[in-house]
């Protein structure tokens, strides 16, 4: 499939930063053809009017928990501790392996909405997250989250080889808009054992882990009694960072710790609105940044975000540090966008997207400009940053694809999708089915 868009404005997210404006966007299948004019051996199957729109690579959401759509509002104004072992377990012991798939297409509907074309999914029963991504047609990095305590201990009584059997399936899958990898679910869950298995796992796989680490300063401490090292002390100690490796949070970092992470090449993920929602306290990030750190930015998961909307975080992000530093001049918008975008891109496997030049691959969005929060359009990537809304995304492409066209999703039932998420929400949390019923009207 040929596509051309005319005449719009581009984003490039290029070295140069460049902002073209009035030019065309050619896509030829799964990616950019031309940036300007484009070749006279170029005859479109389709035409789309880029007028009043900017192009934009799509977003990369480098953490979340795709199907917690299911536990969204359920655990509201407490403690993370009481949110954890209170509301969240005690609805996940609830959970059948059908509902992940509702809840991750829920969580793909949503994401596609507001311009992700990617996410970083740990999470369990995944070959039905994995269902989920290949019939809505985006990409994604796929881990299966594990405890390693026992098959009795885990959700759906899966093993390591139960994960990798999941890896094999699906590493690659779905035209290569699939990448896979272990998830090994945090070193105060995980015995080192278990963990020594997983890296070996991942060694002959050729796959990295996706693992939560050093989310607080209790679990430093406990890890310092423990083995005498930080929990990033003792993830490197074990040999966890030999592969590559995501690293959700890391918000109690030593010094020692920001060496580490930026020695080994560890992705961190960054997922402010969960840290100030559950009054976690915040992750370096200017910190990470000016150590060579890879950050990439996340929503993590609807249970303790609430959504699964990227804008949203890009904001969140920049504001805080800006205030927290007292400095306006921090966390350029720039820089926060590629965060957001090549950055996530590259945490998850996917490391030529995130810049919008021929030959990189046609993961890209539109975005209407012509909403009064838009006027007047002095700076177009701080309007992304700071005043976009995902209504504002009229066009979504993966690998050249349409996922959703004029504000339509092309692949998914939407309503259909809506509605069977909230009846299994409602299951698992024990809603009475009168109240099922006067929510469905």
């Amino acid at each position: 499939m040929q596509t051309l868009i005319r005449n719009t404005t581009i984003i490039t997210l290029d070295a140069d930063d460049r902002i073209l404006t009035d030019v065309d966007l050619a896509l030829d299948g799964a990616s950019i053809l031309a940036v300007g004019e484009p070749p006279d051996t170029f005859h479109p199957d389709r035409t789309i009017d880029g007028r009043e729109r900017l192009a934009f690579p799509g977003f990369f959401n480098a953490h979340c928990h795709a199907a917690m759509t299911l536990e969204r509002a359920w655990a509201e104004d407490l403690p993370f501790d009481r949110w954890l072992n209170e509301r969240i377990w005690v609805a996940e012991s609830a959970l059948e392996e059908e509902d992940v798939y509702w809840g991750a297409a829920l969580a793909c509907c949503e994401m596609i909405r507001s311009g992700t074309v990617a996410f970083a999914d740990h999470y369990f029963w995944m070959p039905q997250v994995a269902r989920a991504v290949d019939e809505a047609g985006i990409k994604a990095h796929l881990v299966w989250a594990q405890f390693g305590t026992g098959a009795d201990q885990e959700v759906g009584g899966i093993t390591l080889d139960d994960t990798v059997a999941f890896v094999q399936d699906w590493h690659g899958a779905a035209d290569g808009r699939i990448h896979c990898g272990l998830g090994p679910h945090s070193p105060y869950m995980c015995p080192p054992d278990f963990l020594r298995r997983v890296i070996e796992a991942a060694h002959d796989l050729d796959v990295g882990i996706h693992i939560h680490l050093s989310e607080s300063q209790e679990q430093v401490d406990n890890a310092l009694r423990a083995h005498a090292r930080t929990p990033v002390a003792h993830l490197e100690a074990l040999g966890v960072f030999d592969v590559p490796t995501i690293a959700a949070h890391c918000i109690a970092v030593t010094d020692d710790d920001v060496r580490i992470l930026a020695e080994h090449g560890v992705h961190v993920a960054h997922t402010p609105k969960t840290y100030l929602k559950l009054a976690m306290g915040m992750a370096p990030l200017p910190t990470f940044l000016e150590s060579s750190v890879h950050v990439a930015l996340g929503t993590d998961g609807p249970a303790s975000n609430n959504d699964l909307n990227m804008l949203e975080i890009l904001r969140i992000a920049g504001l805080y540090q800006k205030n927290a530093l007292g400095k306006p001049e921090a966390l350029p918008r720039t820089t926060l966008l590629r965060l957001a975008t090549q950055a996530g891109a590259q945490a998850m496997g996917f490391e030529r997207s995130g810049v919008l030049a021929p030959g990189r691959p046609a993961d890209l969005i539109l975005i209407d400009t012509s909403g009064p929060h838009w006027y007047p359009r002095h700076d177009l990537a701080a309007g992304v940053v700071y005043a976009s809304h995902p209504s504002d995304v009229t066009h979504v492409f993966v690998d050249g694809e349409l996922v959703l066209e004029d504000g339509e999703l092309t692949n998914l039932d939407e309503e259909r999708i809506k509605r069977e998420a909230e009846r299994r929400a409602f299951r698992m949390v024990g809603t009475p089915m009168e109240q099922m019923r006067a929510y469905r009207g």
